[in-house]
């Protein structure tokens, strides 16, 4: 990972965590001890190993086999690279996030939604192989490869701001819904990147109210994919609890299940990390 990069995500993350610590919210989450053995284990094995080892994998493949594209593609201009980026990385994972609501796919992305509350802990709580086999990590890498990097590392600095911004346990939206004279403005920022309003939504615990959407509001950086794709809803509200019904139904999974599944299957009864494979939510992990 690049220093600035580096230095840039850890600082945006931190500063959220610290909102979060002072506000006091952090510590009213509700996380039990798995919660934070999930969510500590799966940040680490992001950074430090899967999406370090794919751009190694991919430049040694790319030296080996097509040295001579190497930075072949670093003269395209700046604003050209972003938006191949948006496009390769963030449309891809829109596609990828929105599968993983299938009930083939669901059981590699359920640990994101397991979490019974929104803070900055649950951005990286998936399934080891959820991020291991994401298309846009891999197409990232190769761009990389190609020359993109400079502009990569800008890019991945907005997109993991929005991101873990759309995670916060304090909505940074909520207080400008309620100045009037931010409402055109908001109008067109929830269309445009992801908010915690239409986030929160995607980790309702239920849509009988209305709020909750895990049908849809799958975008991850651009919430416009969304818009195009038919899958938004937009409330400008937050659902009053997020998580998983068979959760509340027949108790929390193992949280290695959950990390490593289909490596080790769970031995909850109804489980869908299970041999069987049985999906208690069949509205959250329906076929679209």
């Amino acid at each position: 990972m690049n220093p600035i990069q580096l230095i840039a995500i850890t600082a945006i993350y931190l500063g959220f965590g610290l909102v979060e610590v002072v506000s006091g919210r952090f510590s009213k989450l509700g996380a039990s001890k798995d919660d934070w053995k999930i969510d500590s284990a799966m940040l680490l094995l992001l950074l430090t190993l899967i999406q370090p080892g794919i751009v190694v994998a991919v430049n040694f493949l790319g030296m080996h086999f097509f040295p001579s594209q190497h930075n072949a593609y670093s003269y395209l201009p700046a604003w050209s690279m972003f938006l191949i980026l948006l496009v390769a990385d963030d449309l891809t994972q829109y596609w990828w996030h929105r599968l993983s609501h299938t009930s083939w796919m669901w059981p590699f992305h359920r640990a994101h939604h397991s979490a019974a509350y929104m803070s900055i802990r649950v951005v990286y709580r998936n399934n080891f192989f959820y991020y291991a086999a994401m298309p846009g990590i891999w197409i990232s890498s190769i761009l990389i490869y190609l020359g993109f990097g400079d502009v990569y590392v800008v890019y991945v600095i907005l997109k993991l701001a929005v991101i873990i911004g759309a995670h916060s346990a304090n909505p940074w939206d909520k207080p400008l819904y309620e100045m009037p004279v931010m409402k055109h403005v908001m109008w067109l920022v929830e269309r445009t990147i992801s908010t915690p309003a239409t986030h929160y939504a995607h980790h309702a615990l239920t849509m009988d109210d209305g709020i909750g959407h895990y049908r849809g509001n799958y975008g991850n950086f651009l919430f416009f994919w969304d818009i195009l794709f038919g899958t938004a809803l937009i409330t400008r509200r937050y659902p009053p609890k997020v998580g998983l019904q068979d959760d509340l139904l027949y108790g929390k999974e193992n949280w290695l299940a959950e990390l490593f599944y289909p490596i080790l299957k769970s031995k909850r009864s109804h489980s869908a990390l299970g041999k069987e494979k049985v999906i208690i939510d069949e509205a959250l992990a329906q076929e679209q």
